[in-house]
């Protein structure tokens, strides 16, 4: 309701000064607000402003956030009253992020029982880093190659449900959970302020980044595009130990400050409260499409108690279809040819089932453009490593590989050509390849046995002719000691006991 009062001249020209003293007032606020994407409800979430939350307007009090999002690291004491609060963390340290619910009773009964999606970025504060976003993270991809922006420590964090992370996109990372439930979630940032610096001079001041939570619930379909609420804080990223170092400097810079300068910085609070924001605007982030997982041992899993919500269970792996016309090549090695389907297959086959669901619209070619850094970002280590070596059709190369070619009445002939003098012809012998993972005695005879179709009982001994023509016992010593790729003629003789062969290798 606007309210007309007819004041005389003089009280005119006084409520004339007073407006523009306040105007003057509100332009300092505009110039430190207007920089960033910020609204006046913004201000009012900080923590200063908690403690004045009895005192809102009647329609704010209604404005109560469904979420509440509490990163567990202290703000800095060296922020101004009007300011955003400013968290300083450590590369690579795990933080705690803990996901309240904050919703008044009858508030959003349509997410009650169910779970809702949340991600998770780090993006730039500043306006001109966020116009070149793109071009900022690929370079940091370039100089820290198989390294993401931001990680999500598993181990660590409770009441998180399939964890997610796309390999393309360093910064983000997303999972569900249940409103319901304790829901905490770690998150480590990997890349520090000054890594997008102008290097100038040395010491320049490291960039802020944002992290910023966007939440949805899921609509009709089944896919989490219904947005719930966003929030986000400022952060800056330093060196291991770095933080501490600063919050520490900023601390005693504030001390030495006079009681009167003390009032115009906000205390530092032993937690930051993430405060309402606009939702991230690239929707292709908030889809429903598999997008690679952390987990490397199941497809969709939680942790923490009470995870196991019948609304989100894991999918069965899709049939496999009858393949008995499959080339042998196919069983072996994937093809850039194969289809979808063809790839789900070859998955089963070699073990892979668990990520099926992961790469369900993978074809061979998109399997196979898979870097090694990306495979094993998707699968973890063990199974990533395993993966990325079954996709390019890896052999294990074998310690030790010897050539053996059996003794025949031709091949003494010839000897005995040559150590008559006698002009020898060239004759063509047939070696075979023997490859030795054990290098030990036991594992020769079983290869030699399988080379004579006969079984490794019925080889008593294997000898080594050595100098004047003795015959050496072959131990596990004397094959870590054969150099690889030695040519070899192989002797037999009769054992004494029935049925048993001494093999001599010449």
């Amino acid at each position: 309701m606007a309210w007309a009062l007819k004041l005389p001249l003089a009280d005119e020209v006084i409520e004339s000064g007073l407006v523009q003293d306040f105007d003057a007032s509100l332009s300092g606020i505009g110039q430190e607000l207007g920089a960033g994407a910020y609204s006046m409800s913004d201000v009012l979430a900080l923590p200063i402003f908690k403690q004045e939350e009895s005192s809102l307007p009647p329609e704010n009090e209604n404005k109560i956030l469904p979420f509440q999002y509490v990163l567990c690291a202290a703000t800095s004491p060296a922020v101004k009253l009007h300011d955003e609060t400013l968290t300083y963390l450590n590369q690579g340290q795990s933080y705690e992020i803990r996901m309240l619910d904050n919703r008044k009773i009858g508030e959003l009964p349509e997410i009650n029982g169910k779970l809702v999606k949340s991600i998770f970025r780090v993006v730039f504060h500043d306006r001109r880093l966020q116009y070149t976003e793109h071009q900022q993270l690929e370079g940091w991809r370039w100089n820290r190659p198989g390294d993401r922006i931001l990680d999500i420590d598993i181990p660590m964090s409770v009441g998180i449900i399939d964890p997610r992370a796309n390999p393309t996109q360093l910064n983000t990372v997303e999972f569900l959970w249940d409103p319901s439930k304790r829901t905490s979630v770690f998150i480590q940032v990997h890349c520090i302020s000054t890594e997008f610096t102008m290097r100038k001079h040395g010491g320049e001041k490291g960039v802020p980044f944002r992290v910023q939570i966007d939440t949805f619930k899921e609509n009709e379909n089944g896919e989490y595009t219904e947005h719930l609420h966003s929030a986000s804080c400022q952060i800056k990223v330093f060196k291991p130990k770095g933080a501490d170092r600063k919050q520490k400097t900023d601390r005693e810079k504030m001390e030495k400050r006079t009681p009167h300068e003390k009032e115009k910085y906000q205390p530092s609070y032993e937690t930051t409260i993430l405060t309402e924001c606009s939702p991230w605007p690239e929707i292709t982030y908030v889809n429903n499409a598999p997008s690679p997982g952390f987990n490397s041992s199941h497809s969709s899993f939680s942790i923490g108690e009470g995870n196991g919500s019948p609304n989100h269970q894991p999918e069965p792996p899709p049939p496999i279809a009858d393949v008995s016309h499959t080339s042998e090549l196919m069983l072996v090695n994937l093809l850039p040819t194969s289809t979808p389907q063809e790839a789900q297959q070859w998955l089963h086959r070699n073990r892979f089932s668990t990520f099926s669901r992961l790469f369900r619209n993978f074809s061979g070619a998109d399997l196979l453009k898979l870097t090694r850094e990306d495979v094993i970002q998707i699968c973890g280590p063990a199974d990533g490593i395993r993966l990325f070596n079954a996709l390019k059709g890896r052999m294990v190369r074998p310690r030790l590989t010897i050539y053996v070619c059996q003794e025949s009445q031709q091949l003494r002939d010839l000897q005995q050509k040559h150590e008559d003098g006698d002009a020898v012809t060239s004759t063509f012998f047939v070696y075979h390849a023997i490859y030795l993972e054990e290098l030990t005695a036991a594992e020769l005879t079983e290869k030699l046995a399988q080379l004579f179709s006969i079984s490794s009982q019925q080889i008593s001994q294997i000898y080594k002719q050595g100098p004047t023509g003795i015959h050496v016992l072959i131990s596990d010593e004397m094959i870590q000691n054969f150099q690889d790729e030695s040519c070899f003629v192989l002797d037999t003789m009769k054992a004494e006991t029935n049925e048993s062969y001494h093999i001599i290798l010449k």
